[in-house]
């Protein structure tokens, strides 16, 4: 029971954990390659993508934007470049047309490097044709540029200050509602178990008064 239980929570936070990890904010210093559209069908993994330009008709098949990158380190990272409207995630992104254009601004070459700190959402999937969706970017100094994650700190503390209210509330309610009980049901047993033991010396003691004569 004890390992099932740990299945459980195992589960659950693993689940948390990773709709989290895609949903939360993050950098990363690239040099940007190109930007670019290019017609694609999303029906099978649409729960990774978007939605067409807000005010456009979404489809199954249509035009999406694309950033290509290369990271410090000489691997490739590729983002789409996608409006996310009023849906999920909330990050109210209305501008993938002028991020495109900010993104062809700021193409480089290897000799000449501008790099770039993108802020995206999102997994990167080859398999599954999964890409981080570019939310933001803006120039910086050089590839060992660093960033303090202020969203992520703020939003932790405050899911953590969420997560011990719950587990205060649902201390509480096991004090006053689910401990009386139990209670209730222990002196209960406890009854029946001392009038059982009542009864049966009773049956023993008639059974030894009758049973010698």
């Amino acid at each position: 029971m004890r390992l099932f239980k740990w299945l459980v929570i195992l589960l659950i936070v693993g689940f948390v954990g990773s709709i989290l990890h895609y949903t939360l904010p993050q950098r990363d210093v690239v040099r940007i390659l190109d930007a670019y559209e290019k017609r694609m069908d999303v029906a099978a993994n649409s729960f990774f993508w978007a939605q067409a330009d807000a005010g456009t008709v979404t489809n199954d098949t249509r035009d999406v934007r694309f950033i290509d990158t290369i990271r410090p380190d000489g691997s490739v990272m590729v983002y789409r470049n996608e409006d996310t409207g009023f849906g999920w995630p909330p990050y109210f992104k209305f501008d993938s047309s002028d991020l495109s254009a900010q993104a062809k601004q700021l193409v480089s070459s290897e000799a000449e490097a501008q790099w770039v700190a993108v802020r995206h959402y999102g997994w990167r999937n080859k398999f599954f044709s999964i890409f981080p969706n570019a939310t933001s970017m803006k120039p910086v100094d050089g590839p060992d540029a660093t960033f303090i994650p202020w969203f992520n700190i703020i939003f932790f503390a405050f899911f953590g200050l969420i997560l011990l209210g719950i587990y205060r509330l649902l201390q509480k309610f096991k004090r006053d509602r689910i401990d009386p009980v139990l209670d209730d049901v222990g002196e209960t047993w406890d009854t029946v178990e001392a009038g059982g033991s009542r009864i049966g010396n009773a049956i023993r003691g008639w059974f030894k008064k009758f049973g010698g004569h």
